[in-house]
Formats: C-alpha cells, sequence, structure tokens
C-alpha cells in the first residue's frame, strides 16, 4: 500500500518534469507560453508526450486504489482522473491555438475523445479536493481541509481561464499554455502532498 501511495507523487513529479522539458525543447513552432500541454502529443516526437499521459495517468490509478479506505468518492474521483489521463494519451488531440502551424482547424473523432477523457482530468481532481475538504475538516485537519478546498477553486478557475485563452480571448491567447501549465502545477501538487503525506493526514 505504502508503494501505491507513492505512485501519487511519482506521477505527479513525471508528468510536470517531462512537460517542463519537452515544452521547452520541442521546435516546429511550438510555444509552451501560448500552446497546451497536449499538443505536445501531435507529430514525430509526440510519442514522448503520449508516454506521459500513459504512465503518469497508470501511476494515478495506482494511488486512486490506495485511497479505496478514505473516502468512496475521493476514491471514485482520483480514478476518473486517473482513466482521464490514460485516455488523453491513447487520443491525440486536434490543432489547438496555432499549434501546428499552418494546420487547419479541425475536428476530428480522436481529438473529441482527447476533450472528453481531459474533462476527467480537469472535473475529477478539484471535485476530490472538495471531498477530501470535507473529509479532512471531519478528521479534524483543518489546515489540509482548507488547502484542498482552495485548490479545488484556484483549479477550476484556472481551467475556466485557460479554456478562454485557447478559445481567442483577448489578452489570454498568447499566455495560455503557461496559465494550463500553472494550472497542473497547482492540482498536481495537492496530488503529490496528499501522496507523501497520506500516513499522518487521514485516520484510516
Amino acid at each position: 500500500m505504502r508503494v501505491m501511495r507513492a505512485c501519487g507523487v511519482a506521477g505527479a513529479v513525471l508528468f510536470v518534469l517531462a512537460f517542463l522539458v519537452e515544452g521547452a525543447t520541442r521546435g516546429d513552432g511550438y510555444d509552451p507560453l501560448r500552446h497546451p500541454v497536449s499538443s505536445l502529443a501531435i507529430g514525430a516526437q509526440g510519442w514522448t508526450q503520449t508516454a506521459n499521459f500513459l504512465l503518469t495517468g497508470l501511476l494515478m490509478l495506482a494511488f486512486a486504489i490506495s485511497l479505496r479506505g478514505t473516502s468512496r468518492w475521493g476514491f471514485a474521483l482520483m480514478t476518473a482522473f486517473a482513466v482521464g489521463l490514460v485516455g488523453a494519451g491513447l487520443f491525440v488531440t486536434d490543432p489547438v491555438n496555432g499549434y501546428p502551424q499552418g494546420a487547419p482547424a479541425t475536428s476530428t473523432t480522436a481529438g473529441t475523445l482527447h476533450d472528453l477523457f481531459s474533462l476527467l482530468v480537469f472535473a475529477g481532481l478539484p471535485a476530490a479536493c472538495f471531498v477530501y475538504g470535507r473529509r479532512f475538516a471531519g478528521w479534524g485537519r483543518p489546515g489540509w481541509a482548507a488547502y484542498s478546498i482552495a485548490t479545488g477553486v484556484l483549479f477550476i478557475a484556472g481551467f475556466l481561464i485557460t479554456g478562454a485563452g485557447f478559445s481567442g480571448a483577448d489578452g489570454l491567447s498568447g499566455i495560455a499554455g503557461l496559465l494550463q501549465r500553472l494550472t497542473l502545477v497547482i492540482g498536481l501538487t495537492w496530488v503529490a502532498l496528499l501522496g507523501s503525506g497520506v500516513r499522518t493526514v487521514y485516520r484510516t
């Protein structure tokens, strides 16, 4: 069980480090400030981000299983989050915010499925934050309760603002990639801390 809980830490760190390195080294007009993490899965080098999605998703699934005894809803939502990552890796996104350069704006079945699985990521994680925020309050952990709820609120706000940027909103389009990365870091930091402190913050 300890190893499975550590998978949450490993998955969070792996995902962030991988997309930071990939975004910084990708050519072909990719701009990490402007373009989404998912777009790293497009093209000949895309297998690296695909592998990142899949491996992180499997690690998060192991972590979710380790949470079964803490909260039924928390377990279900973290499982949905993990499944969303795996699905996002199986299906490549459509062109977003001008990447790849010159690619026409199209809507494919794979792109639609990618977006649907991504919703599990961006809805499942903050919902889990709220569930555990309530649980922590009941367990007499007010600091963890406040942190979890704040993470959920910031994650949702970041998701909505990022979505507006990727849709071409003035003033946000050029930094939509940065905003998405900040949102992911906020959420995955919570996951990593949850995994690293799970034995001390839970009453199981």
